[in-house]
């Protein structure tokens, strides 16, 4: 396989001036998103279990040390190592036995040893947990032929976190492993930022709903359903999932009314130029606040973004494979900005073209591809359909993420790195 070396330039590379006219780049879009978007300031207080991907308000911290005291890391015998004469083998009475969830009672005699089993509290007098497998058991005494290291086995109390320390910080997610680390520490509620509200409009007179009866001139909705799975989200409260025609008063209408109760309006369709597209003009009317509209990107150029009224505007293509991509690329960064969340989306990363590609240079394209393999450096090897069409999504269910080919580069070989950015979860 060629490996191409070559130095891979920083972003898209869309932002090239021969490239940009009215356009602007994909990492000035982002740059603009992350400036005009801001958190919503509103939260609420969830138990533990009502919380899974919702995002922290404010930080939570331990109510205790944890572990609360010195226990047993495994089923064993406490001794006092460090009292150990000799070389051995040492024999000791059992004098107790502590199970987990009871007080380990008495101190320790000397020269005694305690039965003890995982997470039993450490008894007083006793330095060492000597497991099970490494002592030989005689009637009410135990044998240990090899001096055990001072400590061994032993949780210390504290070791895992202190009293008042952040374990999960302000503006994480609360995933499995953030729930974890918050139930260790005792946070049995947390506080969280509220759901964002988002309204979905899709444009178009052509469409109809998937599987319903449709004429020859008309194609079944694909947007509103995939749209709304991916705001099918914990984060999410989807407060409206309208249609409407092409017909700019009502559109009007329709978006005044969901600006009025959503903090972000998505609306798929109506963005180009035609004398069917009539969103941009009944924004316009509304006296939007437009921060872009147009990004040099392939599929998906018509995205755009900006303010209606208090609520935050996203205008998705109607094509539903650019509608699909812009969505990954703004949609999730818009409202991972609503949320105030402080850890970013999937990153991209180089992976490698198992074929050569030719297109036409000018935009940065974006194609959804599947990882194959590695190569023989370990590198992931990427497979994918020769052209874009912004209109086809049968592909996208065997597909990994998103490659991005830079605007200034029509030739590329087998073997060539390019950025990858894996699809943005649920």
């Amino acid at each position: 396989m060629t490996v191409l070396l070559k130095h891979m330039p920083d972003g898209c590379g869309c932002a090239a001036p021969e490239h940009t006219s009215s356009l602007i780049s994909l990492d000035e879009a982002l740059r603009r998103v992350s400036e005009v978007a801001a958190p919503v300031g509103e939260t609420e207080r969830l138990g533990l279990g009502e919380a899974f991907g919702r995002t922290l308000g404010e930080p939570v911290r331990s109510r205790a040390a944890m572990p609360p005291f010195d226990n047993a890391a495994m089923d064993g015998y406490a001794i006092d190592a460090a009292g150990l004469a000799g070389d051995g083998p040492w024999t000791f009475a059992v004098s107790a036995r502590v199970p987990a969830g009871q007080n380990a009672g008495r101190p320790l005699a000397t020269g005694a040893a305690a039965r003890i089993f995982t997470g039993a509290p450490v008894p007083e007098g006793a330095d060492t947990v000597v497991m099970q497998e490494q002592v030989q058991r005689l009637a009410d005494r135990v044998r240990i032929d090899r001096r055990p290291d001072i400590g061994a086995n032993i949780r210390r109390v504290g070791s895992e976190m202190a009293a008042g320390e952040t374990v999960v910080d302000a503006g994480h997610t609360l995933g499995p492993r953030e729930i974890a680390a918050c139930a260790a520490a005792g946070a049995g509620d947390v506080r969280v930022r509220r759901r964002i509200r988002v309204a979905l409009l899709v444009t178009g007179d052509e469409i109809r709903t998937a599987g319903a009866t449709r004429s020859a001139a008309q194609i079944w909705d694909t947007n509103t359903p995939m749209l709304c799975a991916e705001l099918a989200r914990p984060v999410v409260e989807l407060v409206a999932v309208e249609h409407s025609a092409d017909c700019r008063d009502g559109l009007k209408l329709q978006l005044a009314r969901m600006a009025g109760v959503a903090d972000l309006v998505v609306t798929s369709g109506g963005l180009s130029v035609g004398e069917e597209d009539h969103v941009r003009a009944a924004l316009g009317e509304l006296e939007a606040d437009i921060r872009f509209a147009g990004v040099a990107i392939k599929p998906g150029k018509p995205v755009a973004f900006g303010r209606l009224g208090s609520a935050l505007w996203l205008g998705l293509p109607g094509n539903p494979l650019a509608a699909f991509v812009t969505w990954q690329l703004f949609g999730t960064a818009v409202l991972r900005r609503l949320c105030g969340q402080s850890v970013s989306g999937p990153r991209r990363r180089h992976v490698v073209t198992a074929h050569g590609i030719r297109r036409k240079a000018g935009r940065c394209e974006i194609r959804p591809v599947t990882i194959v393999g590695f190569d023989a450096l370990g590198r992931e090897v990427v497979t994918f359909q020769n052209a874009t069409h912004s209109a086809r999504v049968g592909g996208l269910p065997t597909a990994h993420g998103l490659m991005f080919l830079p605007a200034e580069t029509d030739v590329l070989p087998e073997g060539a790195l390019v950025e990858f950015q894996p699809f943005a979860g649920v």
